[in-house]
């Protein structure tokens, strides 16, 4: 295999494009910060000690990606003409999302550029706001569309995604709510560490997608949030439909589960949801688990099927 970047005596080089084409291009990023409540909280009544997070985070973007081949190494320095950053909050959940755009007229892209828009965005967003909450998570950063050069116009497919950790939530007493918390320790052969529902019975995790919560929505119940329906895992992506008693997943980097039931009944008088509605998702599709191999998981993991 030849590397672009290591030349025949096996030392570092930057790539040579001066002949390549200039053309115009164009790179589009994401990512998102989970902040929680209380961080939202404060931005919406403007109570944050470091004042107007935005906008510092949109200029530290900028100067970011205009400074990419200072951070990234061997990266080419290319005149941007064009950066933006733009942000939503979603409540619900917990994030803010952020959106860089770069565009330049240049003889390579500018995907770098746009990815570092985008991190440092939502690393100035944690500065602003870590007097009140150090646990914030960045995660789902990515290219979603490119324009120009050889290899045409990309656009980021979801459907090929790797499903991923939207919440993780306990309980530290059976028959009191689940908490969101941002990182959990899974014990193997136990469950999640500190939550009142693991042992070594066979359903020792629970995992609920946010599809199925969607689903429940769309009956009028209101205010819905993650772990309502007592899921120990809330997940984004997950298809059911690949997923049978013993299929392993993977969290994260190291934690390994095996599905050991799909559903289970509601208590004999019903849930609370099933008795406001005549009907709840988890003894259809809550997924339920052993811990094959332990670790660490955090909000933002990725979760592959093994098989």
């Amino acid at each position: 295999m030849e590397f672009t970047h290591i030349d025949r005596e096996g030392m570092p080089q930057m790539v040579d494009v001066s002949e390549k084409e200039i053309a115009e291009r164009y790179a589009k990023a994401s990512g998102r910060i989970y902040v929680g409540d209380e961080v939202i909280k404060a931005i919406e009544e403007n109570k944050l000690p470091k004042g107007d997070i935005f906008s510092a985070a949109k200029i530290a973007g900028i100067m970011a990606a205009k400074r990419t081949s200072d951070i990234i190494p061997l990266c080419h320095n290319i005149f941007l003409s064009h950066v933006d950053i733009s942000y939503t909050i979603n409540k619900q959940q917990g994030f803010i999302e952020a959106v860089s755009e770069v565009k330049t007229h240049a003889q390579t892209g500018a995907e770098m550029e746009a990815l570092t828009a985008v991190l440092i965005f939502l690393e100035t967003i944690y500065d602003m706001c870590k007097a009140i909450k150090k646990d914030m998570v960045i995660s789902d950063v990515r290219l979603i569309e490119k324009t120009g050069g050889k290899s045409g116009h990309y656009i980021f497919d979801p459907e090929k995604r790797f499903a991923k950790v939207i919440s993780i939530n306990i309980s530290k007493q059976k028959g009191t709510p689940k908490v969101p918390v941002q990182e959990a320790n899974v014990i193997e052969d136990f469950g999640i560490e500190e939550d009142a529902h693991a042992g070594t019975s066979h359903r020792q995790v629970s995992l609920l997608d946010k599809s199925s919560i969607e689903k429940m929505e769309e009956y009028g119940i209101k205010g819905l949030c993650f772990g309502k329906f007592a899921e120990n895992i809330t997940t984004e992506g997950l298809d059911i439909s690949k997923i049978r008693p013993g299929t392993r997943l993977k969290i994260g980097s190291s934690v390994i589960l095996e599905i050991s039931q799909i559903g289970k009944k509601c208590h004999a008088d019903g849930c609370e949801i099933a008795r406001t509605v005549g009907i709840c998702i988890m003894p259809k599709e809550g997924l339920f688990a052993r811990v094959l191999k332990g670790g660490k998981i955090r909000v933002g993991d990725t979760i592959e099927i093994l098989g």
